[in-house]
């Protein structure tokens, strides 16, 4: 990896200064292709050969489809601005300058939604690619493509890809990414032509790593093998409605309620109540139980090894938005600030860009800029000329696990055997054979199970001749999932960028079926609202979608979905501002339907609300700086809560060696502000003992199927402050015992331990001994131990001297490449990977920067861009990204963001044609 890249002053940088980095990096390049030649035993890589795929910025290229002239005017950052005169210029423009930027990722993208990556990577992706042609995303695109989508989002497809293939157009693979020239040493791997499809299928991968409570199910289940349903009820505690406050607050929802007060309860309209989930299970026998058990310990290996599209696999994920009206801010306007929280990737998921008609019409309609997905026509996030809106995860349940019996001829429902519905897909391997799979579905689903070979084994009660000749009989586990129906997201990308007010804009959402996210809203007229769209479905009393249902009861089957008039939204509260963290939406006692039992807990949230009504009360009004420095907020609720308990433990002589060392650490919290700072001592010192809490507390009592896998990150050791040593690595979860499973941190966790706080005696405090260290019988002893524990993990992993201690050498970010820069040869690694950086912030702080309990300290995921838009002043928004513009090593644009953005900084956002203008570094003008 390149040399240690900490925080910077934050300076916004000259011309000049710019110019000398850039030659310091090509530097470094000369330096690196010089390793490379000698790696690779004279397979020598030129400047030349680096510097080719670089994108042209300047004068004039001739495209042919294009109707008329477009200008490409990029900023000192590298971020796009496009002015065209018609909609299919401007998107033909916009997969153009998105593929000179970022093919080599959008071609990846699109190999893992269609289940391909083994054409690109070879037989280690055969796994991936056989659960992924399983799920068949990109068959359901095609569908939406052919039946569901408008006519005229086909014709923006269909533009997109004409410039993304026009791109492609006679180059060779070290034309287009330094990976592909990577690639060429090993496959005469070459990309194919693009499709509206693949920009279609994109959405199904974003669904899926955004998909709910999918993971909590199977954890609920695999846990009755080893707990009661009270300690189960006791880790999965209700969300605290009376502390922290839900989006949705007044008014919106009376009127459906009283509905169905007159009409009858909420299960008799086809919804479940949310109550017991103890009929979810049906009256499945030990059998079925057994098979459950089995089905699901096996599925939970598959999903782990999986890639992801935007998140980790589905754990942890949440975002911030919020907005404030003109009532309370300087302008007198709305301020919205945004900052999903995603896996680090390199390059960041997402791609800054302005998309605008010259002139508004009926033959141009755009007037857009914001957050793109490469790959993807349109803008996901943003504003145009008279709206904004920002998404967070609503989580809200859209997935339901089956166990399904299984027969040779097909599986049971309702007494009867149903042949299952098949097909064969043929995965093609990179320097291999083809692999061909049958996929199975039930009513249900496809049939998740029939991926594991594990599973099959366990499964198998006879040797029968199936429609799946490569699956036996038994048990097995299908998934029912909105986002396996074809839908019509793709047409609401396209709606809401050019919505003008607030009922264009609610339109708009209801096109946007999945994934179900929260919409917050603004505009420049004043008005700020709140919409939850999405296809969700309503269940049949008894099931409530917390745990997997039994298949072959036609009553476990869904009811429908909720009418979109009935959806929960607000528009101009009087309270004057919108907060959404992935806290629960409304008041399960308000509302009739059940839109999930597993809501994030608030934590977020409520912070983000006590911040802005803090303000208020002080009578002050809120600029976009204070949006900034809320987005910011590094403070640790969990900390609140125990610090001033850790304070009282009295750390005897007589029970603990080397007691005062440990006393020295636990001095470390005495006036501590509860803020993770980088530079803290004392973040460093809390979050280890909050760690071994629930390792000690949790962690041998759990199920080992539930042990966290694919957590773990290898990383060079933390006390290092140069260049990371390829040859000395340590894995952060090394500690953790393979067999024992290990709580994440997240806020469901600081609910579990706030709900036991004043049961001193529950059987959660207490521990075995280990070794020299004591067991414990009470809370007190447990928490002495974890900070003993605590003060000798810090001591190994940052020195004895607590002086020298922080939170950052420990909260440490790299930024990966994520096909050649986790999987490739070291010297690729080196070439593409960038970091680390110390960072500030933690697990549900609101500048969630967000670490995994079971797997060490290191950031895995991130508010992957962050953005606060002024409706007053367009030109006077704010925006950064994680990294940069482009997707090619080396390039200026890298991670030219990644320092300000981990100094918390933003840029200006430039909007109007004059601002444009004036921040114009370089103009590409595309020709017919």
């Amino acid at each position: 990896m390149p040399p240690n890249t900490t925080a910077s002053t934050g300076q916004q940088p000259g011309k000049s200064g710019r110019k000398k980095g850039r030659r310091a990096r090509l530097i470094v390049l000369v330096l690196a292709l010089a390793l490379i030649a000698g790696v690779t035993g004279g397979a020598y890589w030129s400047i030349s050969t680096v510097r080719a795929s670089f994108p042209q910025t300047k004068g004039s290229i001739s495209l042919d489809g294009l109707s008329g002239p477009v200008d490409v005017k990029r900023d000192d950052y590298g971020i796009p601005q496009i002015y065209a005169s018609s909609d299919e210029d401007l998107f033909m423009a916009q997969g153009y300058v998105q593929a000179q930027d970022r093919f080599y990722e959008m071609d990846v993208r699109r190999h893992m939604t269609s289940g391909r990556l083994s054409e690109m990577f070879g037989k280690s992706q055969v796994e991936n690619d056989e659960f992924l042609r399983t799920l068949g995303w990109d068959r359901i695109a095609q569908e939406e493509y052919d039946k569901t989508l408008s006519a005229s989002t086909k014709k923006y497809l269909q533009a997109y890809a004409k410039g993304v293939n026009a791109y492609l157009d006679g180059k060779d693979n070290k034309d287009i990414s330094l990976e592909y020239a990577a690639l060429g040493f090993a496959n005469d791997y070459k990309p194919a032509k693009w499709t509206p499809v693949d920009s279609v299928a994109w959405l199904k991968a974003m669904a899926w790593d955004l998909r709910g409570n999918m993971q909590d199910e199977i954890d609920r289940a695999l846990m009755t093998s080893r707990l009661g349903p009270k300690e189960i009820a006791d880790l999965y505690p209700g969300y605290p409605y009376s502390r922290n406050k839900t989006i949705v607050q007044s008014g919106q929802y009376d009127e459906i309620t009283k509905t169905f007060e007159q009409g009858g309860s909420a299960s008799t309209a086809g919804s479940s109540t949310g109550g017991s989930t103890s009929g979810s299970t049906g009256t499945a026998s030990s059998s079925a139980a057994n098979g459950l058990q089995s089905q699901l310990a096996g599925l939970q290996d598959v999903l782990d090894g999986l890639p992801t599209a935007v998140g980790v696999n589905g754990n942890g994920i949440g975002s911030n938005s919020w907005v404030v009206a003109g009532k309370h801010t300087i302008t007198g306007k709305p301020l919205l600030a945004n900052d999903p929280h995603l896996s680090a990737s390199l390059p960041s998921v997402w791609y800054q860009m302005g998309l605008h008609c010259r002139a508004v019409s009926s033959k141009c309609q755009y007037d857009v800029s914001g957050y793109t997905f490469a790959g993807m026509p349109g803008v996901i996030i943003g504003h145009n000329q008279n709206i904004s809106w920002g998404m967070t995860n609503s989580g809200v349940d859209v997935t339901d696990l089956y166990l399904e019996k299984l027969s040779g001829d097909g599986y049971l429902y309702d007494a009867k055997t149903v042949p299952f519905k098949t097909r064969e897909e043929t995965i093609k391997v990179a320097g291999g054979e083809s692999k061909k799979i049958v996929v199975r579905e039930t009513n249900n689903g496809p049939l998740l199970s029939d991926r594991s070979s594990e599973l099959v084994k366990v499964g198998k009660k006879a040797s029968v001749n199936t429609a799946a000749p490569d699956r036996g009989d038994g048990y097995g586990i299908s998934l029912r999932w909105t986002a396996l129906d074809p839908g019509t997201s793709m047409d609401a990308v396209f709606a809401m960028n050019k919505a003008a007010d607030w009922n264009d804009f609610r339109a708009a959402a209801t096109l946007f079926d999945v994934p179900s996210q929260n919409l917050v809203y603004a505009d420049t007229k004043g008005h700020i609202g709140y919409t939850l769209p999405g296809k969700i479905p309503t269940r049949a009393s008894g099931y409530d979608g917390s745990v997997p249902a039994p298949g072959w009861d036609s009553k476990s089957r869904w009811t429908g979905y909720i009418d979109d008039d009935e959806l929960p939204y607000e528009y101009d509260p009087s309270r004057g501002y919108i907060v959404t963290a992935n806290q629960a939406v409304v008041d399960k006692t308000k509302y009739p339907y059940t839109l999930t039992t597993d809501w994030g807990y608030g934590s977020r949230s409520q912070r983000i609300t006590d911040l802005i009504q803090s303000k208020i009360d002080d009578g002050g009004k809120i600029s976009t700086d204070d949006m900034r420095q809320m987005q910011l907020d590094n403070s640790s609720e969990i900390a609140k809560l125990l610090v001033p308990k850790l304070l009282k433990i009295d750390i005897d002589d007589k029970k603990v060696r080397d007691a005062e060392d440990v006393r020295e650490a636990q001095e470390l919290l005495e006036g501590w502000d509860y803020t993770q700072d980088a530079d803290s001592a004392a973040a460093a010192y809390f979050n280890s003992v909050w760690r071994n809490i629930l390792k000690l507390a949790f962690g041998n009592k759990l199920p080992k199927e539930l042990r966290v896998k694919g957590q773990c990150l290898l990383v060079d050791p933390v006390n290092t402050t140069g260049p990371a040593d390829q040859t000395d690595k340590v894995r952060e979860c090394g500690e953790r015992d393979a067999d024992q499973a290990q709580p994440d941190g997240g806020d469901r966790w600081f609910e579990v331990v706030r709900s036991l706080m004043d049961d001193e005696d529950s059987d959660w405090w207490t521990t075995p001994s280990s070794g020299n260290r004591p067991g414990a019988t009470n809370r007190d002893d447990l928490f002495m131990r974890a900070m003993v524990d605590a003060r000798w993990e810090l001591t190994a992993k940052l020195g004895k001297d607590i002086d020298t201690w922080s939170w950052g050498r420990l909260h440490r970010l790299f930024l990966k490449n994520q096909t050649l820069g986790t999987e490739g040869p070291g010297f690729l690694q080196y070439a593409l990977n960038r970091g680390p950086w110390k960072l500030s912030g933690g697990e549900a702080t609101v500048n969630a920067t967000g670490w995994n309990a079971a797997g060490g300290y290191g950031v895995v995921w991130v508010p992957s861009m962050r953005m606060v838009v002024n409706l007053g002043d367009l030109d006077k928004s704010k925006w950064i990204n994680l990294t940069g513009a482009s997707g090619h090593a080396y390039n200026a644009h890298y991670t030219d963001q990644t320092d300000k953005w981990a100094d918390g900084e933003l840029l200006d956002w430039s909007f109007s044609d004059g601002a444009v203008d004036e921040s114009t570094e370089d103009t590409l003008v595309l020709r017919p």
